[in-house]
């Protein structure tokens, strides 16, 4: 544990400001609070100020928010880490591990800065080799089973249309799942049966440049329409929780033998895929997936592992 730092700086080494804010002896909590406006007034993206404040909020949990600050040194960042990555119950991937570390960089070296520590605990603190494990696809035999099991649920006894009009849309269009919770039966253009298409939309108006209209199969509308006829669906078309339709996924590729399951990202990834082997063009493709141009050259990068075989990608 850290010496008691609170008498070691006079009063007058440290900007007013920032002396009447904090001081060594101020809770986590005030620190942190401290640190947020730090980050707003320097510009940090909002963004950012999001996520390390989340990360900063794991470690009041873990060490108490009333915790003086000159008690935190670098043996407990290292317990911090280590319950993050196996004690806490909940994954910590390894993007989100290297994030965390940065935070605590970031944190620490800023109340070092300010003379707040005497120094910074967390400038031992290793980032760790971030090895990324790429996106999952489904292979081509696993899509033609899939979609001979749907097909034949909307053809069964009791038919259920859902399983199949649900697995050609994020197929076809590499929707994500939220996009897809949000359609609505005007989001399908039918007018030109042989080329329909159907609209992601977006109500935020800072996502706007999201929205897309994508053209979709001829029979994807068979589907739509004999889904409707059972389901009648008064505002969107799937009028259930996300978690019911991950379900519907789940039981497909059990009916299919698919030893890796179906998810709205082995599905959106493997639309990707299909499209980038097709040699669609980066705009085009870019607009179908809905993807920042910065977002876009991490995509691509993914999607030219995926297509030579790799595994994983490192940083």
């Amino acid at each position: 544990m850290v010496a008691d730092q609170s008498t070691i700086f006079a009063e007058d080494d440290a900007p007013v400001t920032e002396r009447e804010t904090i001081s060594p002896s101020s809770t986590l909590i005030q620190a942190v609070l401290a640190y947020k406006n730090q980050m707003e007034e320097s510009g940090f993206s909002e963004h950012t100020i999001k996520a390390f404040n989340g990360d900063l909020r794991l470690l009041q949990n873990f060490h108490g928010p009333d915790t003086p600050i000159h008690e935190i040194g670098t043996d407990e960042l290292n317990q911090f880490l280590y319950w993050l990555q196996y004690q806490r119950g909940v994954p910590c991937s390894p993007k989100s591990y290297a994030r965390r570390v940065t935070t605590l960089k970031s944190f620490f070296g800023w109340l070092t800065s300010i003379r707040i520590t005497p120094f910074d605990p967390a400038a031992a603190l290793i980032h760790k080799r971030v090895v990324t494990q790429l996106p999952p696809i489904l292979a081509a035999e696993e899509v033609d089973r899939l979609l001979a099991v749907t097909e034949a649920h909307m053809q069964a006894l009791k038919p259920d249309a859902r399983p199949h009009l649900l697995v050609n849309l994020v197929l076809q269009t590499s929707m994500k799942k939220a996009e897809c919770m949000r359609l609505t039966p005007d989001d399908f253009e039918r007018s030109d049966p042989q080329h329909p298409t159907v609209l992601i939309r977006y109500q935020d108006p800072r996502l706007l440049h999201k929205e897309r209209r994508i053209e979709i199969a001829p029979e994807v509308l068979v589907a739509l329409a004999q889904y409707l006829a059972e389901y009648n669906p008064t505002t969107n078309i799937f009028e259930c929780t996300p978690r019911n339709l991950e379900y519907v996924l789940a039981d497909m590729a059990r009916e299919a033998k698919i030893p890796g399951g179906v998810s709205f990202e082995s599905l959106r990834w493997t639309c990707a895929l299909r499209d980038f082997r097709d040699g669609l063009a980066d705009d085009k493709h870019r607009y179908k997936m809905g993807l920042s141009k910065v977002t876009w050259r991490e995509t691509l990068n993914k999607l030219e592992k995926l297509n030579s075989g790799e595994k994983e990608m490192k940083h």
